[in-house]
């Protein structure tokens, strides 16, 4: 009886079985909070940005619904939303990279394709159009990695409608791949060549000075290759936000030329950025 009187103390049983439940529990979190603080700590400017686009993209949602806006978001119904995201976006790169564009003189008043070097973390690009876009009015339709190829039709329309177009020919391997030394991994890539001559618009290189000062992958090992060549998605963990000075340096254009190749306008394009 008195052994029993030890571990059995009547009225106390919620008590003991709670307090089992929240340690059994506790330690349960411990795995799943501990891989979390991983990816956060692989991955964090990754995660900062997306949680940026996707906060911003509720609070268009939401201004939506209350301004009854259209679905066309090049309607100049838009135009206020999209101010107050370029001022806001503009000042975080003002803020931690003093951000600034060299050679705007260089962009054309009409269409063009804009070929750039794929960085760690590309908030060069996005921080080039966002300036572009408060200084001059003008959108810079993106590409994203094997889009171009995917759909050249749409881009020539976008074109002929007086528009940019930016794409970087080394994609997500060149953001994995590459290091302060910043070599162009385009390998075969030159869909962009391909589009400017069936457009007849001349090809705009630049450049983001410092960009892989403050934004670099790690882990670039043979078995992170193995997993990106089988999948093509996964990015290479990235560290940065670095307060590095970022300057975007916009080279001369590179006109359109109806007797060259793709590969020699593709490979033409390559020594300017090199």
């Amino acid at each position: 009886m008195i052994a029993e009187n030890i571990f059995y103390i009547p009225g106390k049983e919620y008590s003991i079985w709670s307090t089992y439940i929240l340690e059994e529990c506790a330690g349960f979190m411990v795995y799943p909070i501990t891989v979390l603080a991983i990816l956060i700590l692989l991955y964090y400017p990754l995660i900062f940005a997306f949680s940026w686009f996707y906060a911003y993209g509720l609070v268009l949602h939401v201004w939506k619904k209350i301004g009854n806006l259209p679905e066309d978001t090049s309607s100049k119904q838009w135009d206020m939303p999209r101010k107050i995201y370029a001022l806001v976006t503009d000042l975080f790169g003002k803020i931690l990279h003093s951000y600034e564009i060299s050679g705007l003189e260089n962009l054309p008043e009409g269409p063009a394709i804009l070929v750039f070097y794929h960085g760690a973390f590309p908030i060069d690009y996005h921080s080039f159009v966002i300036r572009l876009y408060r200084l001059t009015g003008r959108i810079s339709y993106s590409v994203v990695d094997h889009v171009l190829s995917l759909l050249p039709e749409r881009c020539i329309n976008v074109l002929k409608q007086g528009h940019l177009v930016g794409v970087a020919p080394g994609g997500k391997r060149e953001q994995n791949y590459g290091n302060h030394q910043c070599k162009l991994i385009w390998r075969k890539r030159k869909g962009f060549a391909h589009i400017a001559i069936d457009a007849k618009v001349p090809i705009i290189p630049f450049f983001t000075q410092n960009i892989r000062e403050g934004y670099m992958t790690y882990v670039n090992i043979r078995a992170m290759r193995w997993l990106y060549e089988r999948n093509r998605w996964l990015p290479f963990p990235v560290c940065g936000m670095f307060p590095v000075k970022l300057i975007t340096h916009i080279g001369k254009p590179i006109p359109y030329d109806p007797d060259i190749t793709p590969e020699k306008l593709a490979e033409k394009v390559s020594v300017f950025l090199l």
